[in-house]
């Protein structure tokens, strides 16, 4: 047990970033988990049981100040992202971390960090899903990767405020302007309806962003990037459960949904046919 604490405390406080770790919900991972725990439980079990026999909220006007505030927090990361080093500066086959005070260094921790905030903050996702009673949009997926994406933005600014493992955060940020005006459009009413034909094609870009990082981290333990090589395997692990359930889920929703509909479509076209050729018969 001793160890183990040693070997905690090591990592903790001696392999993080100096510069970041009194910043708000960084100093510590307790007010994180508990934050998390408390969204898990409310999601899954506490909330669904408090709705049970209530009617769903509306939170029509709660959910388009929401979206657009989501729209315009997304737009300036992504803008942050590409000035603190991705338009310019940064190598996208190997950008080790930079410790230093270079303002430029900072400006991109300063990102992480409210990208990290942002996740938090995305949690109301679900808990909007909740009091609406949209419980069938409550899926594994869905609570796994609201779950998981904070802490990763936890570790991000704690250990790796910069470098090769921000591109995420930049791709993240870009795929979230177009995925909450679809969000927002959609708060609207019906009247928007017509205009959100492209819904399915949310879910192949989220698929593409972690392809994409599965590739830009893998390549870091072949060209002798120094980078912490651990960090980069909890990374590359996570982005691969990412591939798989997000690849499931466009399957089961969309290609296999698609083709019964169409076995469907031809199975009703066959009926039609049968019965007039009956009638012309008798």
């Amino acid at each position: 047990m001793s160890g183990l604490v040693e070997w905690y405390n090591n990592i903790m406080y001696n392999k993080n970033d100096p510069r970041t770790e009194d910043w708000f919900l960084v100093s510590a991972p307790g007010p994180l988990a508990i934050i998390l725990v408390s969204y898990i439980y409310f999601c899954t079990s506490a909330g669904p049981r408090y709705m049970k026999n209530r009617k769903p909220y509306e939170l029509r006007n709660v959910l388009i100040v929401y979206n657009f505030a989501q729209v315009l927090l997304s737009i300036y990361l992504f803008y942050e992202g590409l000035m603190s080093g991705w338009l310019f500066d940064y190598s996208y086959t190997c950008q080790p971390v930079d410790y230093s005070d270079n303002p430029q260094a900072l400006r991109m921790a300063r990102a992480a960090h409210l990208y990290f905030l942002c996740k938090l903050v995305e949690l109301l996702d679900t808990v909007f899903f909740v009091l609406r009673k949209k419980n069938r949009q409550i899926s594994t997926l869905h609570v796994y990767h609201h779950s998981l994406m904070p802490f990763c933005g936890w570790i991000g600014v704690r250990f790796l405020p910069n470098g090769h493992v921000t591109l995420l955060g930049l791709i993240n940020s870009f795929v979230h302007v177009i995925m909450y005006t679809y969000y927002l459009l959609s708060s609207v009413g019906p009247s928007m309806s017509k205009y959100l034909w492209w819904k399915k094609y949310l879910t192949s870009l989220q698929l593409i962003q972690f392809c994409i990082i599965f590739v830009h981290s893998l390549q870091v333990f072949f060209n002798g990037c120094n980078l912490p090589k651990v960090m980069m395997m909890i990374l590359l692990a996570n982005t691969g459960i990412f591939i798989y359930m997000f690849g499931s889920f466009y399957v089961e929703n969309y290609i296999k949904n698609q083709r019964a509909s169409e076995k469907g479509v031809e199975e009703r076209a066959k009926n039609v046919g049968n019965n007039v050729a009956k009638n012309k018969t008798e």
